[in-house]
């Protein structure tokens, strides 16, 4: 048995479908195939049953997968303690953020880390989804919410304001009882913006709706409705207005996360400084009222 093979099992499981554990370990669907089989015949098992739907396990793949997955997480741990012990100020960090904070916030602030660093590679994920840093999925996260995972370091850098926002010639010419709403779609009604908005509007009808906060934006400064909006993402975009209402939106807290045994090495403290460093300096721009009170 190849111990490298059961990785390709744990993904497999975890997913479900050769594509999707492929995508997963940046490999090709024949290589897992291919290593799922290896480690079949060396265990002398069938380990999944195949089907139309995909691949579930048989009562042979259950009976080791909490086994595999220790041995996962002592291999990660292995990895992260050696990572946190290079003294170099070279390689990738992998950082990741919610989509439209990452591309829009972070992305353009990391030019002088480049400059000073050239050494480091830096990934940067748009992602809002949990990620786990036990797994590698990132070296560095910055999330809306604080995580209880006991290995993981975590910082309040800074907070996140909310606005309501509509296009100017919309406002304009729109009375106030005429004006429509900009949402999330289901899968997202649970944040805290969207329940701000149904509390102000009780029979609230979303003339449009998205996933995607870059898509809200979009539509909200094309004249579609109001949507409620980051006040770094609002304020500086011309094409709209900030429409007041007696309770503003909530604010989010930004949390940043580094798992405790890479928090030491030297490549991901100087990316854990600059990210402090830039929530820090644009203060004025992410909470407008918060840092005008300080």
């Amino acid at each position: 048995m190849q111990w490298d093979d059961l990785k390709y099992f744990l993904a497999l499981f975890r997913s479900g479908t050769l594509s999707a554990a492929a995508r997963t370990l940046g490999a090709e669907h024949s290589t897992v195939a291919r290593r799922i089989a290896s480690l079949e015949e060396g265990l002398g098992m069938r380990l999944f049953e195949r089907s139309g739907r995909g691949f579930s396990l048989t009562a042979e793949g259950e009976a080791i997968t909490d086994i595999a997955a220790r041995v996962e997480e002592e291999t990660l741990n292995i990895a992260r303690v050696a990572q946190g012990r290079q003294s170099d100020l070279a390689g990738v960090v992998r950082i990741s953020a919610p989509p439209t904070f990452a591309s829009q916030f972070i992305a353009p602030r990391l030019t002088a880390l480049r400059r000073r660093y050239p050494g480091i590679e830096l990934e940067l994920a748009g992602d809002s989804r949990a990620i786990s840093l036990s797994r590698r999925d990132a070296d560095i996260a910055i999330r809306l919410s604080r995580p209880t995972t006991g290995s993981i370091v975590t910082r309040r850098v800074g907070t996140m304001a909310f606005g309501l926002y509509g296009q100017r010639d919309y406002l304009a010419k729109t009375a106030a009882c005429d004006r429509d709403f900009l949402g999330y779609d289901d899968s997202l009604d649970h944040v805290l913006q969207q329940q701000w908005l149904r509390r102000l509007e009780p029979d609230l009808h979303l003339a449009f709706r998205s996933n995607e906060l870059a898509t809200l934006h979009e539509a909200a400064a094309a004249g579609i409705g109001l949507a409620v909006l980051p006040r770094f993402l609002g304020d500086p975009d011309e094409r709209l207005a900030l429409v007041a209402k007696p309770s503003p939106p909530p604010s989010r807290e930004l949390w940043l996360l580094v798992h405790s045994d890479l928090r030491r090495s030297p490549r991901i403290r100087a990316v854990l400084d600059h990210l402090v460093d830039i929530v820090l300096a644009g203060r004025a721009l992410l909470d407008p009222e918060g840092a005008a009170s300080d």
